[in-house]
């Protein structure tokens, strides 16, 4: 069974072709600047890269290009359309109408536009790949899957926010968490690696990239995980503040004079680790200056890895103790220095790192010692295989 895989943004689409008889990845690529000029399509398949430039005013064009290049004489991997069986969708947020994966009909579609106020960046134009994908391959069988259904487990007293009960009633204002198949696939093989079952196991996944997140995973269920009602709660990112004070909107709102949105988009594409360091959201920057003694750019990976140790101090007390630390995402799998700062002063929980296990980009690796009470990981993401798999077991 083959299964194409998309994540649509607002100019993008990123696609994965899995043939999951085996898991493995047929072909994968990126459409970019949809509707803009200088729209591109970068598709990869066979060990070789094919660039396609021409205009793209919509996500439908888009699809249909990545659909051509799947079937594509020379880049192709399948000889027609037909050997394309399902579609999963990477939906941000399915609030709490959607606590599984499901199969689109019109119900469901209903209920996708109603969510669209929660995640007005994201979810519309996740949106707009199943209505494409309805247009250009009509009768294929298409799959919602979302980031924060991974993390219906959370009981309330880790989901409800201390604000009247009404705004909970009324539109739905509280913790959702994200980064779901992420966190939900690291865990699952972290298990496999330990050689022990999910059930029994408590783990601290840390999904570290420009946008990160943290989850306390209890025998397979998140019941904790550091984004809220938005992605934008939590720990320092590449331009997200993370946790504040909340009367800091309204105080900087009239020093500034700022709009409501203005402010929203400070927070959001302004602060973290490019408002702290003044320099970059990328943390490879902020490291590379930071060895050159720039303090603003220590003092962000500072903030950035007493957040994370806090986060993991606390959701080792939310489940009695921990097994395992797994670290995945961008920095998270390559960034060794990242990994040992955010373990430092973990003595307290039974933990020993090897420095020289440590020493590794991009790849499985267990970087604790042999008697270290608890695994350290580093485990690469892989979330497009865990929305097929989601999409076969619905479509099954």
């Amino acid at each position: 069974m083959n299964v194409l895989v998309l994540n649509c943004g607002s100019s993008s689409i990123k696609y994965q072709l899995l043939n999951m008889e085996d898991e493995s990845v047929l072909a994968k690529g990126l459409v970019e600047r949809i509707g803009l000029d200088g729209a591109v399509l970068t598709h990869k398949a066979k060990g070789e890269k094919h660039i396609y430039n021409e205009e793209i005013p919509s996500h439908v064009k888009g699809i249909r290009m990545v659909l051509n290049a799947l079937t594509d004489e020379k880049a192709g991997v399948i000889a027609s359309m037909e050997e394309i069986h399902a579609v999963g969708h990477r939906i941000a947020q399915g609030g709490d109408l959607y606590r599984t994966s499901v199969l689109v009909d019109n119900k469901v579609k209903c209920g996708l536009t109603s969510l669209f106020d929660l995640a007005p960046l994201h979810n519309p134009p996740q949106f707009k790949g199943i209505e494409a994908i309805e247009n250009v391959l009509p009768g294929v069988p298409n799959v919602a899957t979302f980031d924060t259904v991974f993390h219906q487990g959370m009981p309330p007293e880790a989901y409800m926010y201390a604000l009247p009960y009404e705004l909970y009633e009324k539109y739905g204002v509280r913790r959702y968490g994200f980064h779901g198949h992420s966190h939900n696939y690291v865990s699952k093989r972290a298990a496999q690696i330990l050689g022990r079952d999910l059930k029994d196991l408590k783990l601290i996944t840390c999904h570290l990239g420009n946008g990160s997140s943290l989850a306390a995973v209890k025998g397979g269920v998140s019941v904790d995980t550091s984004m809220g009602f938005t992605p934008l709660q939590g720990l320092v990112m590449g331009t997200r503040c993370g946790d504040i004070d909340p009367a800091i909107i309204p105080f900087v709102m009239d020093k500034e004079g700022l709009s409501s949105k203005e402010v929203d988009q400070m927070m959001n594409k302004q602060s973290g680790a490019l408002g702290l360091s003044g320099i970059s959201s990328d943390f490879r920057d902020i490291e590379e200056a930071a060895k050159e003694g720039n303090q603003r750019a220590q003092l962000t990976l500072d903030v950035f890895h007493y957040r994370i140790r806090g986060y993991i101090g606390a959701y080792a007390a939310a489940m009695n103790g921990v097994d395992g630390i797994i670290f995945t995402a961008g920095i998270g799998e390559n960034s060794p220095a990242t990994r040992e700062a955010c373990l430092t002063g973990l003595d307290y929980l039974g933990l020993k790192l090897d420095p020289e296990a440590n020493n590794v980009r991009g790849e499985e690796k267990v970087f604790s010692t042999a008697d270290s009470k608890v695994a350290a990981m580093v485990i690469p993401t892989n979330e497009e295989v865990e929305i097929a798999r989601e999409t076969v077991r619905i479509v099954g």
